[in-house]
């Protein structure tokens, strides 16, 4: 077996037979004058004891499993552009015809989108040093990481009218915050307990789903909350001052006095003063004169 030598002079590296160990001799490249080292002197690196059965040879029979890293290829980035370009083709269709979009489509986009956004997340945040899951466990795993993802929108909804909002409209910001917070959370245990992700990595995941479903529902004009609704009611401000209606003086339970009849001989009478007779005023006798 060849020994490996190093000349401490030009630090030139070369291989002599191990018939030289411990003589000395020149350096091929610097003539300087160098000592073989000794066989013992040399660090010998030995392959690890594979752990298994092995055949007559002593050669294992099990091949260790080799660390497959997820490439996604071009093909799989154009399928991914063509559905988010469909999908938000549709909710923004909806949001020019002017109608807010029915509850079941809302439902629908809310349970469809689950599955493929929860696999192409899983696809990349799984850590690669452990081996993923496959066939029928995958799918169980990605189903109910998928449904729990779609009933935290139902639990939004729930919680909202728990709590006396005729309609999400009413929903306050603050309200809005807590619940999507909790929705985060569950979410979050989730993707950490199905697939099971660092929490860290389950976190990431399940806003993947919220956020694209927040904004395509907030495309399509759904009214999660009032700051997101179109018009929001006004409350009537204490500050104003009303002007009271001062109720005119009626008088009640008084006879009304039926109008007199005109008489058709008479010529009938005009408002003009000076066509109304002068009523004569009588003239006060005087005393007689007394003698």
């Amino acid at each position: 077996m060849p020994i490996q030598v190093t000349c401490p002079g030009c630090l030139s590296r070369f291989a002599v037979s191990d018939k030289y160990a411990g003589k000395k001799g020149p350096c091929p490249k610097c003539k300087k004058e160098i000592t073989v080292p000794e066989k013992s002197s040399q660090v010998v690196i030995h392959a690890p004891d594979v752990a298994g059965p092995k055949d007559s040879k002593g050669v294992a029979v099990l091949k260790p499993i080799k660390r497959i890293e997820f490439k996604v290829g071009w093909k799989t980035w154009i399928a991914v552009g063509i559905s988010a370009l469909a999908v938000l083709g549709v909710a923004i269709a909806i949001r020019v015809g002017g109608d807010a979009p029915p509850n079941w489509l809302v439902w629908l986009g809310a349970i469809g989108l689950a599955p493929p956004i929860a696999m192409f997340g899983y696809t990349f945040l799984r850590n690669d040093e452990l081996e993923g899951y496959s066939g029928r466990e995958y799918l169980a795993r990605i189903a109910i990481c998928s449904l729990v993802f779609a009933l935290t929108w139902l639990i939004y909804f729930g919680l909202a009218k728990y709590f006396g909002a005729k309609s999400l409209a009413e929903v306050s910001g603050l309200s809005m915050a807590i619940l999507m917070f909790l929705m985060a959370a569950i979410g979050t245990g989730a993707a950490f307990a199905a697939l099971e992700l660092e929490i860290g990595q389950s976190m990431v995941h399940y806003l993947g789903y919220f956020t694209t479903t927040f904004l395509l529902a907030w495309i399509m004009g759904v009214e999660l909350a009032q700051p997101l609704a179109k018009a929001q009611p006004k409350k009537p401000s204490t500050s104003a001052v009303v002007p009271r209606k001062i109720p005119t003086p009626t008088k009640k339970n008084q006879p009304v006095k039926p109008a007199p009849k005109a008489d058709a001989n008479k010529p009938a009478a005009t408002s003009s003063p000076a066509s109304q007779p002068v009523p004569k005023q009588p003239v006060p006798n005087k005393p007689a004169p007394t003698k």
